[in-house]
C-alpha cells in the first residue's frame, strides 16, 4: 500500500478523467493522496474533492510563487476542517526572481514573511508543514529552525538534493522523494538519498507535474508513484516490498489521519 503524499488533483487537468484517475491509482495499490495547497482559489475544490473522496485529503497553504493571495484569515476558514491535515505547500523559491536588486530583495523578503506566517499556522493548528524550497536551502534551514515546533515537522516536498538541508531529519522533517529520482540527471538525488534515514523517506508524485521516467511528457497522475518505489528500491539496494512497508510506516506517522 503506497500513499502519494503530494499530488495536485484539484488541477484543472483531472476534471474530465478524475474518476479514471483515482481507479488506476488504487489498482497499482495507491490508497491515499494528498492535495497540497498552492493557490488559495483552489483551495474550496481541493475540499470539496476530500469530502467526496474518503481517501483524498487536503492541506491549506500558498506556494511562495502565489503569495499576492496569501491571507491568514482565509486559510484558517479550512485548517478546522477534519480533512484538511497539514499547512502548506509554502516556502521559499528564488528559481524565477527579476533581476533587478531591489526588486529581488523585496520579493525575497515577502517570502519569507509569509513562510514564517504558515509556520506559525502550523504550530497553533498542530499540523505538519509542508515546505517548498527551490535555490533557497540556506535561508529556508535558518527560518526553519528559528520557528518550527519540531514536535510537529513535516516534509520537504521534492527534495531537493541540498546538503544543507539534510540534517533536518533531526527537527521531524520528512523528504518527499518524487519522479525527479527517476531523470537521468538527477545523479546528486541519487547520491544523497542513500544518506536519508529510511524512516525519513515519504513518495510523492506531484501530479500533473515531474512524471516519471518513461512517462516524462504526459501528465503525471497518482498511479507512477509505483514506479518512484521501484526507482528508489534499485537506488537503496533494498527489496521493493520491504521499502513500501517502511515508507507506508513513515507516512502513517506523520500523517495518521489518512489511515
Amino acid at each position: 500500500m503506497i500513499i502519494d503524499t503530494h499530488c495536485h488533483l484539484d488541477d484543472k487537468r483531472y476534471d474530465e478523467d478524475l474518476e479514471e484517475v483515482l481507479k488506476n491509482a488504487t489498482d497499482n495499490g495507491i490508497s491515499h493522496t494528498l492535495i497540497p495547497g498552492a493557490d488559495p482559489k483552489y483551495l474550496e475544490k481541493a475540499m470539496k474533492l476530500s469530502q467526496k473522496h474518503k481517501n483524498i485529503y487536503f492541506a491549506a497553504g500558498v506556494h511562495p510563487y502565489d503569495i499576492d493571495n496569501f491571507d491568514i484569515s482565509y486559510l484558517k476558514k479550512f485548517t478546522s476542517h477534519p480533512k484538511c491535515i497539514a499547512i502548506g505547500e509554502c516556502g521559499l523559491d528564488y528559481y524565477r526572481l527579476p533581476d533587478d536588486e531591489n526588486e529581488k530583495l523585496t520579493i525575497k523578503q515577502k517570502q519569507k514573511e509569509i513562510f514564517i506566517e504558515q509556520i506559525k499556522l502550523s504550530c497553533e493548528e498542530k499540523k505538519p508543514l509542508i515546505v517548498h524550497i527551490r535555490d533557497a536551502s540556506a535561508d529556508s534551514k535558518e527560518i526553519l529552525l528559528k520557528y518550527v515546533d519540531k514536535n510537529i515537522g513535516g516534509v520537504l516536498h521534492c527534495y531537493n538534493a541540498s546538503p544543507i538541508l539534510l540534517s533536518l531529519w533531526q527537527y521531524n522533517f520528512y523528504f518527499g522523494i518524487g519522479g525527479v529520482i527517476t531523470f537521468k540527471n538527477a545523479k546528486k538525488l541519487v547520491d544523497i538519498v542513500k544518506d536519508i534515514p529510511r524512516n525519513r523517506l515519504l513518495l510523492e508524485t506531484d501530479a500533473p507535474y515531474l512524471t516519471p521516467h518513461p512517462n516524462r511528457g504526459k501528465r503525471n497522475e497518482p498511479k507512477y508513484t509505483r514506479l518512484i518505489l521501484d526507482k528508489l528500491s534499485e537506488v537503496l539496494e533494498v527489496d521493493s516490498h520491504i521499502l513500501e512497508k517502511q515508507i507506508l510506516e513513515n507516512s502513517k506517522r506523520l500523517f495518521p489521519q489518512m489511515i
